[in-house]
């Protein structure tokens, strides 16, 4: 199979470049090409040298010395599972990283012996443009990151290396690196860029790779910015049908060069106030100060770095000659006054700036010392991995695989202790944790003839012990009307059911002869046919062990209506409680139980943050799954309002897909939906029985706990509301055939958790997951880990 690797230089045209391809993806397909969304970044760092940690590494978290034995096992398994699946013979990538970050032989060889694995022609493909050009655009970008040199520095370099009459920019530029990565000190940025020797970067790839196979292409980043930019992609990759035109996508016009002498004037004072310090700024932080000194003024003209283009007059010649294309685009601007570093205007001085931002920086830099406890949290963590994958009766396989599992596991860690993705509850979220007086009662609601009023749709099997105080908690606070389906029941969950229709409390349908991909699914279809989600005037699908809570007024559906009056569509994202210690099965509240649960920050793993809707019945949808409404009719689309926990408009992330909030729409203030997904450890045992059959799987099992049993925290909000459960519940119980089947249930439940008891595989579940103790950040960290593998 044929690969073709654009590797830059430049990020921007590389970003183009992967913008082009995503969006013709199809075209090239039909041409026998295909354009993974592999992350770049990633591949970088799986090459890159343990001790070569850029900008990008030590941003992503991808710094660890572990990375080596981490992600090129997991491109390895990436590739062979996505090239296995795809008919076309030619794969392109673009990642500008590997052109202007892999500085050393040894680093093409790990990306050689990689990609070699998997492709038996290689292409590499480098788009140039004029040294100076690119120089000022380089500068610029790396001031924006934090560079506190001017362009002296490569004007410096380029008399030292006139005087001592050798023209080897390539090794002179790696010389004398600032690496501090702590304070802002990488060697990408601060650095002149060595990538600037074409002819080194020519000898650099071919010695990996082989002459013959290397192609220099100009770069004309106007044309790849313009509809007619895939004509790039058609020519590179030798394509019999040209691509069609593509999104330009927006220009962004070249910083002012006054603004830069500001900007590079400051970060050298900042990185010199973190160094006496021992502090860490946050990028966030760092770019905000930047933004704040703003001004205009024109950009910085590249004749005025002549000096720059003579020295790679005479490579840039020699090249031309192998590669014709380039003579427009190595051919120097017109030779302007020589480079002088711009008037920042108006007196600028920048410790008047550092002075006036040092609260902002002292309030949200990290004392360095705090990153050195988190080294250390990091190794007792992965002590506590390897104890926890350490089995020395395991195959050579199997060994080999908790090896790999292990290393992912610990990678994990390192970058979510120091990445915007960390746990933590530090949220507006005030006193979740101090009992607060409960909810008043309030009689049913009187419905208006026609209308079956807030519906709850659910999918059931074998929850008999659940279902009451379910259905007893979102009866008290607002729903009024439930329809039940259930498949495979052996439990006494259909006695229970049929009891409750009998009662006019809900109503219950049989889905044994479910057909399609899945039980839930088939039920979904059916309710939409059914009056009583037809008539319904809310609508919401969610599992017995969801928990609708009200976090506003008086804890029910109307004070939360009240609160979002224009909202259509609500997103009740879930919050994941854990087993709280629990062991034993108990006929208990599971509200009452069970308090403890995931941190209201946490946007990793996937699961922690899903939501399901709850929507208001006016038929801008066609079709209801598991998470969501589906199959929005556009002509209903102005009357759609999807909200967030806190009330807070996310129509625009979510109203044709999606099922998991974000960091930038989560919100938890007025509604949440608690999530027990495991209740007691024997209620997992039993449920993880019922899922898997007679199938058993101790790793998944184990693997669901690990994802599901938070317990870091305390929230007993929805507590407020168990003197209005139990008064429902006691309403309930007083029919003893209810009360009679509801006992039966919890019986059979117990008896079975009794049986499991006796069966090795489950023992042996049980007792792992009892030992598991997991801070939140390790339990991401494996969740992580376990979702790569999946």
């Amino acid at each position: 199979m044929r690969l073709t690797l654009y590797i830059g230089p430049t990020e921007k045209a590389a970003a183009r470049l992967r913008n082009i391809l995503k969006q013709q993806q199809n075209a090239l397909l039909m041409q026998g090409v295909y354009a993974p969304d592999w992350n770049h970044v990633r591949l970088y760092a799986a090459c890159a040298a343990p001790d070569a940690v850029g900008l990008l590494r030590y941003r992503r978290g991808l710094d660890s010395p572990l990375i080596h034995t981490t992600l090129p096992d997991e491109f390895n398994a990436l590739m062979s599972r996505e090239l296995a699946e795809t008919h076309a013979d030619h794969v392109v990538l673009s990642a500008a990283q590997l052109g202007n970050l892999l500085s050393r032989p040894e680093e093409l060889a790990h990306l050689r012996d990689l990609l070699s694995a998997h492709f038996d022609d290689i292409q590499i493909v480098a788009h140039l443009d004029e040294q100076a050009r690119l120089l000022t655009a380089h500068y610029a970008f790396a001031v924006t990151e934090g560079r506190r040199h001017s362009l002296t520095q490569e004007l410096a370099l380029t008399q030292d290396l006139a005087v001592a009459e050798r023209g080897n920019w390539w090794q002179a530029a790696r010389e004398n690196t600032e690496n501090a990565p702590d304070f802002g000190l990488f060697p990408d940025v601060q650095d002149p860029p060595f990538w600037l020797d074409y002819h080194a970067l020519h000898a650099h790839w071919a010695e990996a790779f082989g002459t013959e196979n290397i192609h220099f292409r100009p770069l004309n980043l106007s044309h790849l910015l313009s509809k007619d930019g895939a004509r790039e992609v058609t020519d590179s990759l030798c394509l019999t049908t040209p691509l069609g035109p593509v999104d330009p996508g927006r220009a962004i016009a070249a910083l002012p060069a006054p603004w830069l002498t500001r900007m590079q004037r400051f970060n050298d004072v900042l990185i010199r106030y973190l160094q006496v310090h021992d502090l860490s700024c946050p990028r966030s932080t760092w770019n905000q100060m930047l933004q704040a000194i703003q001004i205009g003024g024109a950009p910085i003209p590249p004749g005025s770095l002549a000096p720059i283009s003579a020295h790679f007059a005479a490579d840039n010649a020699a090249l031309i000659e192998k590669f014709p294309a380039l003579a427009k685009a190595l051919t120097p601007d017109t030779p302007a006054p020589l480079w002088r570093e711009a008037d920042p205007a108006f007196g600028f001085r920048a410790t008047q700036y550092l002075a006036a931002f040092a609260h902002r920086i002292r309030t949200t830099a990290t004392p360095l010392a705090q990153k050195r406890a988190e080294a250390e949290m990091a190794r007792r963590s992965a002590t506590k991995f390897e104890t926890m994958l350490h089995d020395p009766d395991a195959s050579k396989d199997v060994r080999k695989a908790k090896v790999q599992l292990l290393n992912r596991v610990k990678v994990n860690h390192e970058m979510i202790l120091s990445s915007p993705f960390r746990p933590h509850n530090r949220t507006t979220l005030e006193d979740e944790d101090q009992p607060a007086p409960a909810y008043t009662a309030v009689p049913p609601r009187q419905l208006p003839p026609g209308s079956s009023g807030n519906v709850i749709v659910g999918c059931m099997k074998n929850e008999a012990p659940y279902i009451l105080e379910w259905v007893a908690h979102h009866r008290s606070v607002g729903f009024d009307n439930f329809l039940i389906y259930t498949n495979d029941c052996t439990d006494g969950t259909d006695a229970v059911l049929a009891r409750l229709q009998d009662l006019g409390i809900l109503q219950h349908r049989n889905n044994d002869d479910w057909k399609g991909n899945s039980p839930q699914q088939h039920a979904l279809n059916q309710a939409l046919k059914q009056p009583l989600i037809r008539d319904a005037e809310w609508i919401a699908h969610i599992d017995v062990d969801e928990f609708v809570n009200i976090r506003t007024g008086n804890g029910r559906l109307d004070d939360f209506f009240a609160a979002v009056p224009e909202a259509t569509n609500v997103a009740m994202t879930w919050r994941l409680f854990g087993h709280n210690g629990v062991t034993a099965l108990s006929d208990a509240p599971v509200i009452g139980q069970f308090d403890h649960c995931a941190p209201a920050y946490c946007p990793k793993p996937h699961t922690a943050w899903g939501f399901k809707t709850l929507f208001r019945n006016i038929g801008a949808y066609e079709k209801l799954s598991c998470h969501r409404p589906n199959k929005l009719d556009d002509t209903r689309e102005n009357q759609v309002k999807w909200v967030n926990g806190s009330g807070q408009d996310m129509t625009r992330e979510a109203l044709r897909n999606g099922w998991r909030s974000s960091k930038s729409n989560i919100g938890y203030e007025l509604l949440q939906l608690n999530h027990y997904a495991l209740r007691s450890a024997e209620s997992f045992l039993v449920k993880r029985q019922r899922g898997r059959a007679l199938h058993v799987d101790r790793s998944i099992g184990i693997n669901y706990w690990i994802r599901m049993d938070w317990n870091d925290h305390r929230d007993v909000t929805i507590q407020r509301n168990l003197p209005r459960l139990q008064a429902e519940m006691d309403r309930l119980l007083a029919d003893d055939q209810l009360r009679a089947h509801h006992e039966a249930g919890l019986a059979w439940h117990r008896a079975k958790a009794e049986d499991l008891h006796q069966m090795p595989e489950f023992r042996d579940l049980y007792r792992q997951a009892l030992n598991i103790q997991l801070s939140a950040s390790e339990r991401v960290a494996y969740a992580l880990a376990l979702d790569m593998e999946s």
